[in-house]
C-alpha cells in the first residue's frame, strides 16, 4: 500500500513527528528530482525532527525559566562603563560555576548593567540545557508568601531547590515586607552547594543586616554565599540615564 503525500504527513503528525512533517514535501521534491537520493532525505528527515524537538525544548525551558526578554552578551557596550568586572563577566559565561554549584553576587549602582549580565547568564544556561529559574525579588518573595496561603510552599520550594542556576534580581529595590528576609534566607539556605544563584541588587553588603531585618541571620547567609562564591562590584555610568538621554536628543532633533 503506498501512501500519498498527504496521508504520510497525516500519519507522521499521528506519530507526532511534526518536524517531519513539516518538511516530507521539500525532501521528496528533492529525490524527485534527483539532486539527494532516498537514504540522504531521510537523514534529513529524520534531523529536522530532532532540530524541531530540540528547540521546542528550548522553548519550554525558556517558559519555565521565568525570563521574559532575550538578553545577550554579545549585545553588551563594554566600552560605556570600562571598568565593569569583563573578564570575570566572561568567566560566569562558561558556567563552569553552575557546574561547581558556587553563587555570584552582582553589587552595584542602578543601571550599570546587573540585570543585563544576570538574565544573559540565565539565558545562556537555559540554552545548554540547565533548570534554569528567574525572579525579580519582590516577585519572589510574593510567590513565597501566595505559595504559604495556599498551603503550596513545599511545591514552590521544591521548585526553587530543584533549578540548578536560580536568579533573584533587584534585591532591595523594594523594601521587604516583614517576615521576607527568613523566606529569602530559607531558600539561599537550601541551595547551598546544592545548586548555583546569582543575585543583584543596588545595596552594598553592609547594608544588608538592615535591609533583611535580622543582624543575627546576615552572617551565616553571606557567609555561605560567599564560601563558593563570586563578588562582582558594577560602577560607573547608568545605562538607563543613557539612554533616556538618547531618547530626548532624538525627540529635540525630530522637532
Amino acid at each position: 500500500m503506498t501512501m500519498s503525500l498527504t496521508e504520510l504527513e497525516r500519519s507522521l503528525r499521528a506519530l507526532r513527528l511534526s518536524g517531519m512533517s513539516a518538511t516530507l514535501q521539500a525532501r521528496a521534491l528533492a529525490v524527485a528530482s534527483h539532486e539527494m537520493d532516498f537514504l540522504e532525505a531521510f537523514s534529513y528527515l529524520i534531523q529536522d525532527e530532532l532540530d524541531r524537538r530540540h528547540s521546542r525544548l528550548l522553548e519550554r525551558r525558556y517558559t519555565f525559566s521565568g525570563l521574559t526578554e532575550h538578553k545577550d552578551l554579545k549585545a553588551f557596550d563594554w566600552t560605556y562603563n570600562p571598568t565593569l568586572p569583563k573578564r570575570p563577566i566572561l568567566e560566569l559565561a562558561t558556567l563552569t560555576f553552575v557546574d561547581a554549584r558556587e553563587d555570584a553576587l552582582f553589587i552595584g549602582k542602578p543601571g550599570t548593567g546587573k540585570s543585563h549580565v544576570a538574565k544573559a547568564l540565565a539565558l545562556l544556561a537555559v540554552n545548554r540545557g540547565y533548570k534554569v529559574l528567574y525572579r525579580e525579588a519582590h516577585q519572589l518573595i510574593e510567590d513565597l508568601h501566595e505559595a504559604r496561603a495556599l498551603g503550596e510552599l513545599r511545591k514552590l520550594r521544591a521548585q526553587l531547590t530543584g533549578a540548578q542556576l536560580l536568579v533573584i534580581d533587584d534585591l532591595f529595590l523594594r523594601k521587604l515586607p516583614g517576615g521576607a528576609g527568613d523566606e529569602l534566607a530559607d531558600v539561599l539556605m537550601s541551595r547551598y552547594e546544592k545548586a548555583s544563584t546569582i543575585i543583584t541588587s543596588n545595596r552594598g553588603l553592609e547594608d544588608w543586616a538592615t535591609l533583611l531585618g535580622d543582624v543575627v541571620l546576615v552572617g551565616p547567609l553571606l557567609d555561605r554565599l560567599m564560601h563558593h562564591g563570586h563578588l562582582l562590584k558594577f560602577d560607573g555610568k547608568s545605562w538607563r540615564l543613557k539612554e533616556a538621554a538618547a531618547r530626548v536628543a532624538m525627540q529635540t532633533t525630530a522637532n
